[in-house]
């Protein structure tokens, strides 16, 4: 059996393999740091060791692959999520681990920003016995989710009905071994089917696997998802934050570069004469015919020399300001090119007014990439809720709804036109409508208690039942 485990540690999804090291760098991108740094500096062909070892040492990274994952997310959950009829307790620690709700799906959202693809596994944690309502409080025996890179998705297989057969998730782990003794590396792989779910661990120093645990469980399908881009991997395309990784890049090595003309104009580049270099006296030793050797190391940032018939007048070098400034106008355009590729571009290249359909046509790109979004994470999150409960039947599936109205247009304005809706006579339901889009506009203005505002949400509801006592009398 053992000769199996080893097979299991040795699957990758062919997905997996042909991505990995795109997906290895997109992570190290996200990262950021030194490491990535001496990663992604490019050294030129006529760059000696020294030069660049001192252009990686004045490096510095402006992290834009996290910027922008980061910035869709926040985009997306500036606005608490409604989870109508969730359990307060779920929704506080979903992750059995002190996450909230909301940071579990932060995390996924990320992922998906980064690597095109995730996934989230619902877990029950083993016991055995009887169970009660004291002990599962006790204990906290209850479902939990948690949120896989793409990378820890080890392989997968779908079943003839469109769902998931198995997937094999990748982990490495500490084990603790007490205050007295250090943690012990290893290599877990968990394996989920529809029926059961067992735990492999593969030791660091022996290599040996072995089988830790082995659970069944009457869900009926396999405890997780994987969620990858429709207009990504779906139509067999890449993912856009490659191409984000690699202009982030070109910014790193550009600034880079604009950073050593600085450093040239104050530092020049010495010129000699080509007699003074002859006439030198270096403690090189001598040639064999007696003659002092001179040693001359060619670079971008050597001394150089002239020969007589050339100026002959020792002087600095060094590169103009007019250098500089194109190298950081190319990186402005850069940027704002980093922006429009990922769809959230707002600032444009002129500081003339934009006119208002041009403004509201960049208002709608960027809402409508936001909301497809919203979507695939909404979807997600319901599917955990609906895999807890089959878990334990006691767990309500609550309605989940995802804000889908992004603070993208202007707030002024958008008072404004909602003043002007409320003098227009209507019936319940349109006053309903208007007192709805004001409290959405109120949260812009001032954060609200996710309590006070579900108490105003239910005061907004509550009109219709309202009228229909006064019409009675």
């Amino acid at each position: 059996m053992e000769q199996d485990y080893d097979y299991l540690f040795r699957r990758r999804h062919a997905l997996h393999r042909e991505n990995r090291e795109v997906w290895e760098r997109s992570r190290a991108a996200y990262y950021g740091g030194e490491a990535y740094i001496r990663r992604a500096l490019v050294r030129h062909v006529s760059e000696v060791e020294p030069e660049f070892e001192e252009r990686l040492r004045r490096a510095y990274y402006f992290n834009y692959p996290r910027k922008l994952a980061r910035l869709i997310t926040q985009f997306i959950l500036s606005v608490e999520p409604q989870r109508d009829g969730a359990e307060p307790e779920l929704v506080e620690d979903f992750s059995r681990t002190g996450l909230r709700a909301n940071e579990v799906m932060r995390q996924f959202s990320t992922l998906l920003n980064i690597y095109g693809g995730a996934a989230l596994s619902v877990e029950m944690p083993y016991f055995s016995g009887e169970i009660d309502c004291e002990r599962k409080k006790l204990e906290r025996i209850r479902p939990a989710v948690r949120a896989w890179s793409p990378l820890e998705v080890a392989d997968w297989s779908c079943g003839a009905d469109g769902q998931l057969d198995w997937i094999i998730f990748e982990e490495r782990i500490l084990s603790d071994n007490g205050p007295f003794q250090p943690p012990s590396p290893a290599l877990r792989r968990k394996l989920f089917t529809r029926t059961e779910t067992m735990i492999f661990e593969r030791e660091a120093g022996t290599g040996r696997t072995m089988l830790l645990s082995r659970a069944g469980h009457k869900l009926g399908c396999v405890p997780a998802l994987l969620s990858f881009e429709p207009d990504g991997f779906g139509i067999d395309g890449g993912h856009y934050f490659e191409d984000v990784v690699r202009i982030s890049d070109a910014i790193l090595n550009n600034e880079s570069e604009a950073q050593m003309n600085v450093v040239k104009q104050m530092f020049g580049l010495l010129v000699i004469s080509d007699s003074f270099a002859r006439g030198a006296h270096p403690a090189g030793g001598e040639n064999a015919d007696g003659r002092e050797k001179f040693s001359h190391l060619l670079a971008r940032s050597a001394a150089i020399w002239e020969s007589p018939e050339e100026k002959g007048i020792s002087r600095y070098i060094s590169p103009s300001g007019a250098d500089s400034a194109a190298i950081r106008a190319e990186n402005d355009a850069l940027k704002r090119e980093l922006f429009d590729v990922v769809g959230m571009a707002l600032i444009q290249p002129s500081r003339a007014a934009q006119t208002a359909e041009a403004k509201a046509w960049d208002h709608h790109q960027i809402k409508q990439f936001l909301a497809s979004r919203v979507d695939q994470l909404e979807q997600a999150e319901l599917h955990c809720w609906e895999l807890m409960r089959r878990y334990d039947r006691s767990i309500r599936v609550p309605r989940i709804a995802y804000n889908r109205e992004f603070a993208v247009t202007d707030l002024k304005s958008s008072i404004e036109s909602l003043v002007e809706l409320k003098r227009f006579s209507g019936g319940i339901e349109y006053r309903r409508e208007v007192a709805r889009t004001a409290l959405f506009l109120l949260e812009k203005v001032r954060k609200i208690d996710p309590a006070r505002r579900e108490l105003i949400r239910r005061e907004i509801e509550s009109w219709q039942s309202l009228r229909q006592e006064v019409d009675n009398g």
